[in-house]
């Protein structure tokens, strides 16, 4: 088996991921290095290290995005913005041990060879500015091979996993395939991020709004069908596999009593779409959410994946701001029949 131990683990963009996954790293005693674009977050983690409100914090080696240069050997974790891979990618050898832990499918990313990837399920909101992060949603942490890999690179990615779960922050599962794990996380990314981040609302909101919920229902229902449609396989994610899902929203009242019950767990927690929103003539990760679903479904029917991608892109482009009127708008100019 790898000591990884030995080896450096580097962790490429310090947001509620990244955080939460080198404080963990440190706390076991691996050999951690942090890496963000922003000086001051940087600044901020080299002077008072990594927080996790409630857990604690960390000293963590910290240093700027220009200052890095990839390892010769170890590990890279690369939780950035899908914006932001391509200089990243830049700077990467082809050999370099990537571990991309990102939502949505880059199609830059998803040309490299490398072999494994992770997949989060709990939410973790971390300050623009700081290293301070908050866990706000449980959920596991999915790590798995994304190809064929080799027998060095299987124990490769089982110490990643088993270096990860020590802390026991998170549940870490180990999965022999992560591709459906991804494709089942996008299903539901696509529905939760676009929406409450153009209306500005928490992601509890699209199980309370009765405008927001519909809309939530109906992007859940286009996303799954785009993916069948496709023959993409998925996986169980939290309580139910996404074929169950589907069962669900086709049955209203079953749908809505069991709103009532998961709205609680949502209620107060934010998309990583969200805090992007705010930001004058802002980027998001739309293109790599819904602009991936939409060239997946080629002539598949997808009217509010092209719908919701033109209005954010639209409420990005021209630094508006969020607002729940918008989801009023997406549903007034919808297709007829596109939203049930």
């Amino acid at each position: 088996m790898i000591n990884l131990l030995s080896k450096p683990i580097h962790i490429l963009g310090i947001g509620g991921i990244g955080s939460v996954l080198g404080w963990a790293l440190a706390r076991e005693g691996y050999s951690v290095i942090m890496v963000d674009n922003h000086p001051g977050k940087v600044a901020e983690g080299r002077k008072n290290g990594v927080t996790i409100v409630g857990q604690g914090t960390q000293a963590i080696p910290f240093m700027t995005f220009d200052d890095w240069s990839a390892p010769k050997e170890g590990f890279i974790l690369l939780c950035t913005k899908t914006y932001d891979n391509p200089e990243v990618l830049a700077r990467l050898p082809d050999d370099a041990f990537l571990v991309p832990i990102q939502n949505g499918f880059d199609p830059g990313l998803e040309r490299r060879n490398h072999a494994c990837e992770g997949i989060a399920s709990f939410v973790s909101e971390c300050l623009r500015d700081r290293p301070v992060t908050r866990m706000t949603r449980p959920g596991s942490l999915h790590i798995g091979a994304r190809r064929s890999v080799t027998a060095a690179e299987w124990d490769e990615i089982v110490s990643l996993a088993k270096a990860l779960a020590k802390a026991e922050l998170f549940p870490v599962e180990l999965v022999a395939d992560i591709r459906p794990y991804k494709a089942t996380k996008l299903m539901y990314n696509a529905a939760i991020s676009p929406l409450a981040a153009v209306a500005g609302v928490d992601n509890g909101a699209l199980l309370t709004d009765l405008l927001a919920k519909k809309l939530f229902f109906s992007m859940l229902r286009e996303n799954y069908a785009i993916l069948k449609h496709a023959h993409i396989q998925l996986a169980r994610i939290g309580p139910f596999h996404p074929d169950t899902v589907s069962l669900i929203l086709s049955i209203t009242a079953l749908s809505t009593f069991l709103a009532r019950f998961f709205q609680s767990s949502l209620r107060g927690t934010y998309c990583s779409m969200a805090p992007d929103m705010y930001v004058q003539c802002c980027r998001t990760e739309i293109e790599a959410y819904n602009g991936y679903l939409i060239r997946l479904a080629g002539d598949f029917p997808c009217p509010l994946n092209r719908a919701v991608l033109a209005l954010v892109e639209k409420v990005s482009r021209e630094g508006l701001k969020p607002q729940r009127q918008y989801l009023q708008y997406l549903a007034d100019n919808l297709p007829e029949g596109a939203l049930s």
